[in-house]
């Protein structure tokens, strides 16, 4: 499985889009910025959420299985939001040290670990939702329904393109 992820050179990118290497560079910047506006709130909202859980009054009566998806699904969740975070701690520790190409390399990985982290918060949380409301069974089918919707539309179709 071969994917088309070859750089482009500077002039290359100069006449696909009009721009030269640093405007590319700018723009890809705030693009990714802006692409992290959109996750980081609801990673926020969903820690919020599973911090308070266990304070809660029903917390005590969960199972066992319910404990363990609750933790694997709280320690995903901080480690998405750390993921997505990450890339504003480099630019503030890398401030004007003309590494603009290596963060932005950098940020596109964290940024797509940090959203993997993020499914899997996602579907443990509709797991628990679920089986508390319904059961087992319909816990299981939801959780593997929104999984498969969200590696579809996450990866599935974005890399697809990339091997076109």
């Amino acid at each position: 499985m071969a994917y088309n992820v070859r750089e482009m050179s500077g002039e290359e990118q100069k006449q696909r889009h009009g721009e030269d290497e640093q405007e590319r560079r700018n723009r890809e910047v705030i693009e990714l910025l802006n692409e992290l506006r959109v996750a980081l709130p609801g990673v926020q909202v969903l820690f919020a959420f599973l911090l308070i859980v266990p304070f809660s009054q029903g917390f005590s009566s969960v199972s066992p299985q319910q404990r363990y998806v609750y933790f694997a699904t709280l320690l995903c969740t901080g480690i998405s939001a750390a993921l997505l975070i990450a890339p504003s701690s480099h630019h503030r520790l890398l401030w004007r040290q003309h590494a603009r190409e290596e963060r932005l390399k950098a940020a596109n990985r964290l940024s797509i670990g940090g959203l993997a982290f993020l499914a899997l918060a996602m579907i443990g949380a509709i797991f628990l939702i679920t089986d508390v409301l319904f059961g087992g069974v319909a816990a299981a089918v939801s959780a593997v329904g929104l999984g498969a919707v969200l590696v579809w539309y996450w990866y599935g179709q974005p890399l697809l393109r990339l091997r076109k």
